[in-house]
């Protein structure tokens, strides 16, 4: 497993670029933290037996964050509280991402417990946002980033000045907030937030994920893809649109994609945010099962 050390944090590279269904994990060595286990199952476990790894910690709830956690079924978890309630029941989980037909609650349950390991789990205990943890040489400053998830939270590390942003990734495919539970609003202060903390090396869960400069320019063209979703919603509404409608007009993902189920279900969950957002400005209207811009 391709690994990047500074000093005793162990930056560990996800399988597929830490692309979906893996992700990007952090290891801090002495302190024997590791954080998010979905990199490379193979590279978590020589982890587990060259390595005394002590706890767990959980940026958010999502699967592809909790892919390889069964590793290490011995140890304490930690994790945000508002976070913890979907590890609990697979039908909580289920619930928490605002899935309602049954076939496709069907379908997860299945995948959840298959490919992701899932099985119902409470923390040892909450990490709360504000808090400080000496884990040795290191301080970690844990900073609580509702907007992806309700408890997302991200890991400063004072000394090596290391920034963690777990899913606030700065990929050009730009910020989930589809989730039941997420917010638009809260994901642009959240990274604003983030934005402002002076580190020197910032790390992500997906795709490039190492950013050993400031990411500049990366940040506006990250937050701006709200403003861009959003832009090309309320073109599409120059006529009354139904949900199929919008779905398939691909705003998010751009063209459809396999499988199509779960790609139109993220499609519909990011589009309604921005619906529920525009009707409460007065600037689209719901009428007859339809969308529609006001003029």
């Amino acid at each position: 497993m391709k690994e990047k050390h500074f000093g005793p944090i162990r930056f560990l590279y996800g399988e597929k670029n830490g692309r979906y269904p893996f992700c990007h994990s952090l290891f801090i060595d002495g302190a024997g933290v590791l954080i998010d286990p979905a990199c490379n199952r193979e590279g978590l476990m020589q982890i587990k037996e060259n390595h005394h790894v002590k706890e767990i910690w959980l940026s958010h709830w999502h699967e592809d964050h909790i892919m390889f956690l069964d590793l290490f079924e011995d140890l304490p978890f930690f994790i945000s509280e508002p976070d913890a309630t979907p590890l609990s029941d697979v039908e909580l989980f289920l619930d928490a991402y605002g899935i309602i037909d049954e076939d496709f609650r069907s379908h997860w349950r299945q995948i959840l417990r298959d490919q992701f390991h899932f099985r119902p789990r409470k923390p040892a205990r909450y990490l709360r946002g504000g808090e400080t943890i000496q884990m040795g040489a290191v301080t970690a400053e844990v900073i609580h980033t509702p907007g992806h998830t309700p408890g997302h939270l991200s890991f400063y590390f004072r000394e090596p000045g290391i920034l963690f942003m777990g899913d606030y990734d700065l990929t050009p495919f730009g910020p989930w907030y589809g989730d039941r539970d997420s917010s638009l609003e809260e994901t642009i202060t959240s990274v604003t937030r983030l934005r402002q903390i002076p580190a020197r090396v910032w790390i992500a869960c997906h795709e490039k994920g190492l950013f050993e400069e400031d990411p500049g320019a990366i940040w506006d063209q990250y937050l701006d893809v709200i403003r861009q979703r959003e832009e090309t919603l309320l073109r599409l509404l120059n006529k009354p649109r139904s949900v199929d409608d919008i779905i398939t007009a691909r705003i998010v993902y751009g063209k459809p994609r396999e499988p199509q189920a779960l790609f139109d279900f993220g499609e519909w969950a990011i589009m309604e945010k921005h619906l529920e957002r525009l009707i409460n400005k007065g600037i689209v209207s719901f009428k007859d099962e339809k969308y529609t811009r006001v003029y």
